[in-house]
């Protein structure tokens, strides 16, 4: 009889301790309250602060365990789809992703070589006034210490705080700071993780995407549940073997698989976990407005407990910058429209940002073997362009796997650095004009596509587009191409004739201190170079 009533209270200890454990995992991290509440319409108080308005430039690391393949980007998800060409790259180099998954791919990834100092230093160089990191990617691992994710950096990997090391370099270079989330994706982005191949030796052995924890057993990743990385414990999206299906189902919609309460409650705790651990001065979203919204509201809860956070971290001013892709008008209200890899074809009136890359996101050993690099002209062209519109370019140097950037890379950094030391004036701190440029570019409408992707189209510039920018009563009309002959320039928007002519402008210089000679007419500012000067475009004129 003692023995049944000693083995019953055993057994409701250990209901008790299950239940507070679950309890434990249930818990929802508090949210800041303050100004803003969760909803559009309480988030519509938001007003873009004025450092990121004078910024115009960051950098980006957009590093993580995808980098360490060196095969591009998305590399987690393609490598589970048979015939992909990253399938192909990741059975010669490592097996079949039945045997080898990502998972290991993340048990390989070390970071050697990192050195956020040095890198952090050589951006701030090239005029980044602010640096991001990426905290995680759709692959789901959390490079930070996570209480809420067992697969982080800190516990697999690298065994490194990555958001820690940044952080610390950021301030050290006196950056403002920001972190990409991109996890809020990881649900539908894995299901490729949970099919099979159809043809050859393995078909029909399922891929890794389905392992438990108990599949642990006498593996190097005893005691850790690869559902808490892939997340596949669900039926498959509508039409998920079609791997390009996942573009029309990004908003949650066209028959994408809906989160669970638990997934959305997880994506809010680790996001809310973050912000408390390291107050980022930007935080950006690759979502469709906020992320899981509209399916669930833990996106407006996280914008909310952001803010107000920043504001009690500010004396009561909101200095946080957080950025959404295909914003509503209402939505831009809200918070800062991102366009990836484009920009509009109209100066626009709220402060907006341009997200691209010298090459892919995540490192690609091809892109750098066939030289397919932007140029460092290629980069400041896009700066104008986008800085002439209101906007800012937040620019990735993909970084390898071993935590460093090739050599190829530091030169662009070093080119962008010394175009920079002549030019910066005609960037930061500057305002669009009457209109943001003239030329064939500027004359031919590039609408963007979804959340941006018209960058490169229409052309190559030419010495005939022009970008302008202004700072107080100076104007910058920057030249995109140098002169095909005769070291002339003609700015047709300056006529005498032209709205947007004024009487006083009675001196141009080339930035640099180089003389020019100049005249304005009824066909515009006419500007004349010297010879044999070694001339580096974008030309950027000083008018006042």
């Amino acid at each position: 009889m003692k023995r049944g009533i000693k083995t019953k209270g055993i057994i409701t200890l250990l209901i008790c301790i299950i239940s507070t454990i679950s309890c434990k995992e249930n818990e929802k991290e508090k949210m800041q309250t303050g100004m803003f509440s969760p909803s559009w319409e309480s988030l519509k108080q938001y007003e873009t602060p004025e450092w990121f308005s004078d910024a115009k430039f960051g950098i980006w690391a957009h590093w993580g365990p995808q980098c360490q393949p060196e095969a591009g980007d998305w590399y987690a998800r393609h490598m589970y789809s048979e015939g992909h060409w990253q399938y192909n790259y990741h059975l010669n180099k490592y097996g079949h992703p039945s045997e080898f998954g990502f998972k290991d791919v993340i048990n390989e990834w070390k970071a050697e070589k990192w050195d956020p100092e040095k890198l952090v230093a050589l951006y701030k160089r090239a005029g980044a006034k602010y640096f991001f990191a990426m905290g995680n990617h759709h692959d789901n691992l959390d490079m930070w210490n996570s209480k809420y994710q067992e697969w982080n950096s800190v516990a697999v990997g690298p065994q490194k705080d990555i958001l820690a090391g940044w952080a610390r370099a950021a301030k050290n270079n006196d950056l403002p700071f920001g972190v990409s989330i991109h996890s809020a994706h990881a649900w539908r982005w894995y299901e490729t993780a949970q099919q099979a191949d159809k043809e050859g030796e393995f078909a029909g052995i399922p891929y890794d995407g389905k392992l438990t924890k108990a599949d642990g057993k006498g593996k190097w990743w005893e005691g850790l549940d690869p559902q808490n990385l892939y997340a596949q414990n669900h039926a498959l999206s509508q039409e998920s073997e079609d791997i390009g299906s996942i573009h029309k189902q990004w908003g949650w919609e066209n028959g994408a698989t809906p989160p669970s309460s638990e997934y959305c409650l997880n994506f809010y705790n680790r996001t809310v976990d973050m912000i408390n651990q390291f107050n980022p001065d930007l935080i950006y979203f690759d979502d469709t407005a906020l992320p899981l919204w509209p399916v669930s509201n833990v996106g407006l809860e996280i914008a909310a407990h952001y803010y107000n956070s920043n504001m009690k971290q500010h004396n009561g001013k909101l200095e946080a910058v957080l950025f959404g892709k295909i914003l509503t008008d209402e939505q831009k209200e809200c918070m800062v429209w991102d366009v990836e890899r484009g920009a509009p074809d109209t100066i626009q009136e709220k402060p907006w940002q341009s997200c691209t890359c010298i090459g892919g996101w995540h490192y690609d050993r091809g892109v750098y073997n066939r030289s397919d690099y932007k140029s460092a002209k290629t980069v400041m062209q896009m700066l104008i362009d986008i800085v002439s519109k209101n906007g800012n370019l937040l620019l990735n140097i993909p970084v390898r796997g071993d935590g460093s950037i090739d050599e190829k890379e530091v030169k662009i950094v070093e080119d962008i650095a010394s175009w920079m030391d002549i030019n910066n004036e005609c960037i930061f701190e500057t305002r669009p004009w009457s209109i943001y440029g003239e030329g064939p570019k500027a004359e031919n409408a590039n609408p963007i596509n979804a959340q941006g992707f018209n960058e490169g189209k229409g052309g190559p510039y030419t010495s005939n587009d022009v970008r302008f920018t202004q700072k107080g009563d100076v104007l910058y009309a920057v030249v995109m191409e140098l002169p095909e002959s005769e070291q002339k320039v003609l700015i047709k928007s300056l006529s005498t004739e032209s709205a947007y002519f004024n009487e006083t402008f009675d001196t141009v210089e080339l930035l640099g201190g180089t003389i020019v000679s100049y005249h304005f007419d009824e066909d515009g500012l006419h500007i004349t170079l010297p010879e044999n000067l070694d001339l580096v475009a974008p030309l950027a004129f000083k008018i006042q």
